[in-house]
This record gives C-alpha cells, structure tokens and sequence, in this order.
C-alpha cells in the first residue's frame, strides 16, 4: 500500500481491461476519413486560453478521501468506458465546411513554416547573455513542476531502452532512437496513470507512429519491417477506441516531435523550423477533433513534445478552430493569420531529457516539463484523476519528517557506539579545562537540566517576571518537564515546560520537538483563551516567557538574546498538572469499566471545548492524557485532562503528529486531519486503556493494515463491549464517522457518557453505605438488586 492511496483504487475499471501491448496496434487515416458531426468541448474554462492547469482543483469535486467523484472525461464511443464532460458549441455547416477544406489541403509543413516564419521572428527577442529566444509565454510555472515533483517522490518511472549517444546518424541508430523514445511516452504514460487515477489499472493508452499529418499509424515494429522509420516525424499518445482497430488522428492525445537537433544555435531556445511543425501538427490535431464523428470529447488545446535525442520543450497551442477563415488560394496564410489572432502559444525552455547514458534524467527541469504536459493532455481524455497533483505533493512533508527522524535517531545510536568504543579501549584520561569557557561551546553542549530546588525565573511580557520552584521532572529525568510551585502561591502544583534555544531548533530534530511543547502549545492554548474557551478539562497558561539568567544580561531591547545560552531560552507554565495514563497502566494494569468511561467523557468534554475555538487536538496518546486529583472531591476522584496541544491543528495547512499506534487512519494515509480524527484516537486509546492489544507497528502500511483488519472484523467493539455497553456504541458511532467529513454529535454523547458516570458513581455510593451495615453476601445481593432497578 502506498501512502495516500486508497482501497478502491484497486477496484476501479475503466470499463474493459487493457492488457493490449504498446507497440501492437497499426490503422490507416485515410484521405476520406473525415466526415460531418461536431464534437463536445472537454476544455474545463471556455475562453481562448483552452485548458488551464489550475482548473483541475477548481472544477473537481473531491470526496474526503481525496478521490475525485466526477465522472471521468471521454474521448470516443465505446472507448474503454470513458464518457464526455463539457461541450463545445455545435459546429455550424460552413465553419465544417471550412475546416474540412482546410484539412484536405494543408499537408506541406514546409510551406506552412514559411507562412508563420515573419510572425514567429516578430515574436523573438536578442539577449547578450542567451541569443535569440522567443517572447512566448512558459505553459508552465515553476511552482507547478517543484509541486509535481514532490509528488511523483513515490512513483517509480522505469526506462528500458537507453536514448543511444552516439553522434552519427545510421539508420540502426534511428531505430534504437524510435525504441527509446517509445519506451520514454510508454513509461510516462503508465507511470502517471497509476500514479494518479488507476493504482492497479493499466493506462488506456498506445504509442503509435506516423510521418505526415494524413499517413498511417504504425507500430513501431510495423515502421521497421516496412522501413519506414526514417520517414517517421514522432511518436503519439493514442486514446484506445475498444470498437475500432484502427487509429485516427482524433485519437491522439499528444504527439511526440522526434528531430535531429531541436536547438536554436547553441543556446537554450527550440528552432525556428521545430516551434513552427509543432504549430502545424498541433494545429491539425485541433481541427481532426473538430471534424470526428465518433469523439464526445474535443478540447481547445493540445500540447506537443519536441524532443531530440538530448533535449526537450512543450509547446502548447490554444485557439478555436471555427474561427478560421480559409482562403482556398492560400490555405496556409489562412492558418497563419488564425494563429496571429485567435490562437494563443505557449513554448516551454529547452532542457536536458537523457543523460550521457542515455538515461531520461526524472527530477530534472526538462523531463518535468514532459511529464505535467503528459498529464494535463490525460487529463483531457482519461478525465480527473483521483488523486490530485497538491494532495500527493502533501505527502512530501510527511516522508520528510519521516527522513529526519530516521537520520537523528542514527546520529544518536552513532554517538552512543562512538562513546561506547573509546569507554572500551581503557582510556581514562581527565582532561583539565580553564575557569573561562566560550560561550560558543556552551550554547553546543546539552540541554538545561533542572534539579530539584533550582529556581526559575521567568519573564512574562503580560504579568512581569515570576519565579518558579522545580520540585521534580515529569515522567523521567531526561525530560524537560517539570512538576513546580509558583513562589507567589506555594500550595499548587503547576506544570513547567522548558524549551530550546531558539539558536539551537534548526539542527536539532528533539529541539524542534521542544518547539512544538512549548512555543506551538503557547500559541494553541492562547487562541482559546482568546476565543472565551475555558474548561477544567483543558489546560491553562499561568506563565509564559522567556528564561531570566543569573547576572547581567547584554542584550540591547527585550526582542533580541545576547551571548549566554540561557538567554531567551522560552518557558511554558500550565495548570493542571497530573500523571500521564501510559504510567498509571505500566503501574497498575488496565483501567476500571468506569474510570475509562470517565476518561472517555472527560476526553470529549475538552475536544468539543477545543472544537468550539476550531481548534483540534491531533495528538491524542496515552502520553498526552493526565489523570488529575480533584481537589473538591474525596481523595479517590479524578478527572482526566488532555494536554500536549503543540501538535494542534488550527488551520488545514497545520500538520498534526503521526502516531502508527494512535493516529487515525485519514491522518496516517494523508497527513491532516477530519472531524473525527481525534475520537477516533480516543476509541485506540480507550482499547488501550482497557487492556486491548496494540500490535507493533514499524510502518505506516502495517498500521493502516491494523486500523482495517481491527475495525472490519470489530475486534475493537467487541473488546470495548466486554468492559461497557456504551463504549462499544461509541465505538460503532466513531467507525460510521472514520474518514468521513461529518461532524462528532459531541452533546449527544457527553450526555449519555455522563449519565453512566453518574449511575456508577450512585451505585458505587450505594454499596459503600451499605458495606458498613451489612454482611458482604448481603451486599452482592442488595447491589443485584440495585442494579436492576437503575
């Protein structure tokens, strides 16, 4: 399983299979093939622009799960199960007249090359630095191929056939070229096709050849045995039509220019005679979807590949073909004004495809362009893709995190074997260091460590400075957190997190897990407060600043650190404080049937407070849930807060923290969460609580494989069920949500949560009262009987 795909991409058709090969299929475009009928528009903005990049998400209505409803766009009757998306207005009679004339007799690109020669040279600059380029606009921003370039991160592209690099031209090495190129579109063509709409489907599309705008398709093998592959002009991208073995030009998804030498000079421009056969091949492809018969698609755009064995370039071209006037005298200089006036052009920069081994360079500027003209022109025929460009490229964050935490935690264990093997070679050498120490080196060494009386303190901007006594470290002496008194107020207990120097959280990945416990949970519980959010179940801000060193302090204003490491070292003081449940169940075992009730009621109080800020938790773990004493009640009541709000998620562009025990699955699969994320993290929680198996997970397949087969099966409601009634319903409540971006119904389930809290509490009461008066067998039987009357 790849992370961000999901179940059904496996089960999804296209309506027939596809097992065809590549460089099985040949037809003939005839000189009479054309024939009356109009076309339906596939171009997703009606405007002179043609197809724009952007609208794939504006246009797109995508489900929560990140796949793409709409139905997929088509391209030919009977085609592989594609059906149509937009229409063009209905063709009249004289403007197919026109176009039908105009396609019988424009056939010599040479002619149609000088036609446009004046126009294309008016629109070219000099440059002292690159030569002679063209004014045209890029069809792409730069943007764009970074954001497609982190998504494709997990697609691998694999090319067979080497491009041959060699600088003499035989007829052996122009197969061997035709091979590489066909392999090149081939595995594109399946790559993003898996990549993006089918996962376990193969691609809808053929690689087939041609030499002139009205010759046959060939199969590259055909080409050879006929010996045609010297009068080849490219390779094309072919839409399959399941219900005609032949191959139109209708068909053509995108066309491949293969040309001996595609540069201008020797500068980084595509040649005049390569940008104007690009024009004349992109133009007659437009004008054959106009005129098909059988296609329920047309689009008002086409991009071209113009490749050479090195380098490569995309010209879009963009235009409404009925608005061409033809001249039967001069057809050519027709095509050329249409393209002067309403055709807009788009030329990509020519960059480097193969490398010296002939290997097609993927991550590269060049094969990126290809690439995201490859996938716009599947888009116009296979339709919107079920996983978009930007929700893949979010996953770029996540496999980062992932790289970072893989290489400290190898730094570490490197350190620890590099200490362990000098402590083994017996060297015990005390090494005397001066009174003086720099403070370069002291703003390296490890952290601040507290002790046990150590006073600290505190600059807060709002309340002035205050001063805090440690008591003892949270959960271990590593930790930087510390149980504390306020000087001012010595009877309570607080919670004080000290963070890293701000100098120290960009090598450092634990200091910028600090961040998160500090600076991030100061901001997150500030925007509540902000908000009005006030809660016994929430944490709340006592103090929050910076750390006051002992000594004078040489920083010029309150916004700036001098040279002391302890200098603006940032402190968090929250209140409550408590014992996390991940120790109280090491400690004493699973929870009680009502202490995980009220664990689960208490959880969702604090989640519907945070809720009403639009704030979500994103972390909720054994970890970040404290048991707190309540100081009105006896000394056996406790209620249970969460806290660690570092990880919160306040807006969609917030990352929240991936936990393979604890994170839901929408988080673990896309790296955000939905509405029911956290009380799908709670329903693990309670499972944990209650003594369930938590499984080892090493992967984040391995979880998601785990959240499938547990909740499928209701191995989690089955084992809740044991301990209450109602958290198996809350389990089966939060399975019909999981994924889904249907709110929690937070108020119908903290009243039905608090009035089994309740009950429990009565019954409990019950039997204490009567313990005192009665024999222990009386009480069993008097609690029967109060339990069946409740």
């Amino acid at each position: 399983m790849r992370l961000g795909f999901q179940q059904n991409d496996a089960d999804s058709s296209t309506g027939q299979s596809h097992s065809d090969s590549f460089r099985k299929s040949a037809s003939v475009f005839g000189e009479d093939d054309t024939s009356p009928g109009h076309g339906l528009d596939g171009s997703y903005r009606i405007s002179n622009t043609g197809l724009h990049h952007n609208d794939l998400d504006l246009y797109s209505t995508q489900s929560f799960d990140e796949s793409f409803r709409k139905p997929k766009a088509g391209v030919c009757k009977g085609s592989s199960g594609f059906t149509s998306l937009n229409k063009l207005a209905p063709i009249s009679k004289r403007a197919y007249k026109t176009l039908k004339d105009c396609a019988r007799n424009l056939v010599d690109s040479d002619l149609f090359i000088q036609s446009l020669e004046d126009w294309i040279l008016e629109n070219s600059l000099t440059d002292s630095n690159h030569g002679e380029q063209y004014s045209f606009d890029s069809p792409f921003q730069i943007d764009e191929l970074r954001q497609l370039d982190y998504a494709l991160e997990g697609t691998f592209f694999q090319q067979l056939f080497r491009m041959p690099t060699s600088f003499y031209c035989s007829s052996d090495l122009k197969e061997e070229e035709y091979f590489a190129l066909e392999d090149f579109l081939h595995t594109v063509a399946e790559g993003l096709w898996r990549t993006f709409w089918h996962k376990s489907s193969p691609s809808p599309f053929v690689v087939s050849c041609a030499r002139h705008p009205r010759s046959r398709f060939y199969s590259l093998d055909k080409a050879i045995s006929k010996g045609k592959v010297a009068e080849l002009c490219g390779a094309a991208l072919i839409a399959r039509d399941g219900n005609d073995v032949n191959i139109h030009w209708d068909q053509v998804v995108q066309l491949s220019l293969f040309k001996p030498d595609i540069m201008l000079g020797n500068k980084l421009g595509i040649s005049l005679n390569s940008l104007s056969e690009a024009l004349f091949y992109g133009f007659h492809i437009l004008v054959s979807r106009r005129l098909s018969k059988r296609c329920e698609f047309n689009d008002n755009s086409v991009f071209i590949l113009v490749m050479d064995s090195k380098f490569g370039a995309v010209v879009k071209l963009t235009g409404d073909v009925r608005h061409l006037e033809l001249n039967i005298d001069n057809p050519y200089q027709a095509v050329a004004e249409w393209m002067k006036t309403h055709s807009e052009v788009s030329v990509s920069t020519v960059d480097r495809i193969w490398n010296k081994l002939g290997n097609a360079n993927w991550g590269d500027l060049g094969t990126l362009q290809l690439l995201l003209a490859t996938f716009y022109s599947i888009v116009q025929f296979g339709g919107l893709p079920r996983k978009s460009i930007a929700s893949l490229a979010s996953d770029h964050s996540l496999r980062l995190q992932k790289r970072r935490i893989e290489c400290h935690l190898f730094e570490t264990e490197t350190r620890k074997r590099s200490s362990q093997d000098y402590i083994a070679q017996g060297e015990r050498e005390i090494l005397e260091l001066g009174h003086e120490v720099n403070p370069a080196i002291m703003q390296q060494a490890s952290h601040l460590m507290l002790q046990e009386g150590d006073i600290i303190h505190v600059e807060d901007q709002q309340h002035g400075e205050k001063s805090f006594q440690i008591q003892e470290p949270l959960f271990d002496e590593k930790s930087f957190c510390y149980s504390a008194i306020s000087l001012e107020n010595p009877t309570q207990l607080l919670t004080l997190y000290v963070g890293a120097h701000p100098s120290r959280l960009e090598p450092s990945w634990e200091d910028m897990s600090l961040w998160y416990q500090v600076q991030r949970q100061t901001k997150v519980l500030n925007v509540m407060r902000q908000a009005g959010i006030s809660s016994k179940y929430l944490p709340e801000i006592v103090t929050s600043g910076k750390m006051l060193h002992p000594g004078s302090c040489k920083k010029k204003n309150p916004n700036e650190k001098c040279d002391h490491p302890l200098c603006g070292t940032p402190v968090l003081v929250t209140f409550p404080i408590g014992d996390p449940v991940s120790c109280i169940v090491s400690q004493d075992g699973p929870f009680s049937c009502e202490e995980v009730i009220r664990c689960c009621k208490d959880c969702l109080a604090a989640l519907r407070s945070a809720k009403m800020a639009n704030v979500q938790h994103g972390d909720i773990c054994p970890e970040n849930v404290v048991r707190v004493s309540d100081a009105q009640g006896s000394s056996s009541s406790f209620f249970y807060v969460p806290v660690s709000w570092g990880r919160a998620v306040l807006e969609e562009r917030d990352g929240p923290a991936m936990n393979l025990f604890f994170s839901s699955s929408h988080t673990l699969q896309h790296g955000k969460l939905c509405p029911s994320s956290d009380v799908e993290s709670l329903v693990y929680l309670l499972y944990f609580l209650c003594g369930g198996n938590m499984q080892q997970q090493d992967s984040i397949e391995s979880a998601l494989q785990w959240r499938q087969r547990s909740w499928s099966k209701r191995h989690i409601q089955r084992h809740l069920g044991e301990v209450s009634a109602i958290l198996k319903a809350f389990a089966d409540y939060v399975d019909t949500l999981c994924g889904t971006p249907y709110p929690v119904d937070y108020d119908g389930w903290l009243k039905r949560l608090g009035k089994a809290v309740n009950e429990s509490a009565d019954k409990g009461k019950l039997v204490e009262e009567m313990s005192n008066n009665m024999r222990i067998e009386d009480v069993a039987g008097s609690s029967g009987i109060s339990e069946g009357g409740s």
